[in-house]
């Protein structure tokens, strides 16, 4: 939709590319989106949106710091990236 293009351009917001049917890129951060409102969102009433804001700026840095992740051997994610980059 052009407007909304348009839109997404006037605020520096860069718009997925992929091609027409191909969620794969979607993938990683529709799970993210869902783990987030399941652990976060939906768990509380937000006062205000500011409220919410600083909230999920905590949550983002709790998820790749603090949150660990069985598929990821028992580490958080930048742990995890660490020891990748380290082996």
């Amino acid at each position: 939709m052009r407007a909304y293009s348009n839109t997404l351009k006037k605020h520096g917001i860069v718009q997925s590319m992929s091609r027409k049917g191909n969620c794969l890129d979607n993938a990683i951060i529709e799970n993210f989106f869902g783990t987030i409102k399941s652990e976060l969102f939906y768990l509380k009433k937000y006062r205000s949106v500011n409220e919410l804001r600083k909230e999920i700026i905590e949550y983002v840095n709790y998820y790749n710091n603090d949150r660990i992740r069985l598929n990821l051997k028992g580490m958080s994610p930048i742990e995890y990236r660490v020891h990748a980059l380290n082996n």
